[in-house]
């Protein structure tokens, strides 16, 4: 069994860095607008680059930069000097779909990754791609069964890309997922002229739906109105299964997502990826994970279709299930290194010692962790209100960039 690639998402600077701080082995991005997240992410710019591949240099982490979505003759130039930019950057590879794309990218010699939009189900079209790419994502929608089929004729015909090595399979093991195959949907393109192709999703699958009978008027009693909204991907509670089909990466979605939700999730799929290889998996350690995940963004969740299941499980609402939230309670105002205090204005909801708080910001990442200790206007006292500066010790760096928040539970609808 070989050890698995952790891929993280990085939607921004915050996510990258909760990415690197909780074990990430590798991180995927967008530049711009040419990527499946051009609307849902803040995104990076070209200049953004050099700093990435810094931040991931120093942690011995890839950079995948995410060139996706569909390609028309006025986006060429710009796919060109992404590309190059991303070359005299050294990021690692491109994740691309679009053949142009992937011929760009070996025209600057830069390693190529199938996305999951190409919507590989069989060994054929592994070969085909191993002429240009060293990685392919499978089509969600295959089986385990048949993901190891794959996995291991790769290794019994010895295939492999341009690298000289064998061709590595990734699959998502976490996150959202959407009613189309691979990701291939036209429905927000229909209705809004939007093209989730273009990384412009206006996901409508996520509404509320009644079916009318035309002629009738008639509307049809659902059991659920959320007919094309389907709960998010989990694996980890059969990790050891997707390790056993021989898979090399395993890619968790969500750059869209908070990073506090990057952090938390990479942080439970560390610990599950480092214990199967310490073989020390176990039940109990899925039941504390689940708990963990569970606290972050989902919209409940199931095996996707890697058990053999042929239907999909949608969610039952709108929104988030998660079992926690963040409140914004202010920001920061200043760091004293030696001492190793940080200084918050309080500008909204008030903190009590014993709470969850969390610390985002660029450099920051996200940094949650229980209040034990803090000094309001400058004298021990248990709660902080509005208008209050709070000094908490710390072990990191906090700027003014910096937002402090406090974690509190939240009521889900059954």
């Amino acid at each position: 069994m070989q050890k698995i690639e952790l891929m993280a998402p990085a939607g921004n600077f915050e996510s990258l860095q909760a990415a690197l701080d909780n074990g990430a082995d590798s991180v995927y991005f967008g530049v711009e607008q040419l990527n499946m997240r051009a609307r849902a992410s803040i995104n990076f710019t070209l200049d953004d680059l050099e700093e990435i591949t810094r931040r991931c240099k120093a942690k011995n982490v890839r950079t995948y930069l995410t060139l996706n979505t569909i390609i028309y003759d006025h986006d060429l130039s710009i796919v060109k000097t992404l590309v190059k930019r991303a070359k005299e950057a050294n990021i690692t590879a491109v994740i691309a779909m679009d053949q142009a794309v992937i011929a760009i990218a070996r025209e600057f010699d830069m390693e190529v990754h199938i996305s999951t939009q190409i919507n590989i189900t069989n060994l054929e079209t592994v070969k085909f791609y191993a002429m240009f790419a060293d990685t392919m994502v499978l089509s969600r929608e295959l089986s385990l069964r048949q993901v190891k089929h794959i996995t291991e004729q790769i290794e019994k015909e010895q295939i492999k890309g341009p690298s000289g090595r064998l061709v590595e399979v990734e699959i998502f093991g976490h996150g959202a997922l959407c009613m189309a195959v691979s990701g291939k949907c036209y429905m927000s393109l229909h209705a809004y002229n939007s093209s989730a192709n273009r990384g412009a999703c206006k996901q409508n699958c996520r509404k509320k739906y009644t079916v009318v009978d035309q002629e009738t008027g008639i509307e049809m009693e659902l059991d659920n109105e959320y007919i094309m909204s389907p709960k998010d991907l989990c694996t980890i509670d059969f990790l050891d299964q997707v390790a056993d089909a021989g898979i090399k990466v395993l890619k968790i979605e969500g750059r869209g997502r908070a990073p506090e939700y990057v952090a938390k999730v990479i942080k439970c799929y560390r610990e599950a990826i480092d214990s199967l290889e310490n073989d020390t998996y176990s039940k109990e350690q899925v039941i504390s994970w689940m708990q963990e995940l569970e606290k972050v963004y989902n919209r409940g969740f199931w095996s996707g279709y890697y058990l053999g299941q042929k239907l999909g499980e949608w969610s039952k609402g709108s929104g988030s299930h998660a079992t926690q939230k963040k409140v914004y309670v202010g920001k920061g105002v200043h760091y004293f290194p030696k001492a190793k205090i940080g200084e918050f204005k309080i500008e909204a909801y008030d903190v009590s010692l014993g709470d969850t708080i969390l610390i985002t910001g660029p450099t920051t990442g996200a940094k949650e962790f229980e209040l034990k200790e803090m000094l309001v206007n400058d004298k021990p006292q248990e709660k902080g209100t509005k208008g209050d500066a709070i000094t908490i010790p710390l072990d990191f760096r906090v700027r003014p960039s910096d937002k402090l928040y406090k974690i509190v539970e939240n009521k889900v609808e059954a």
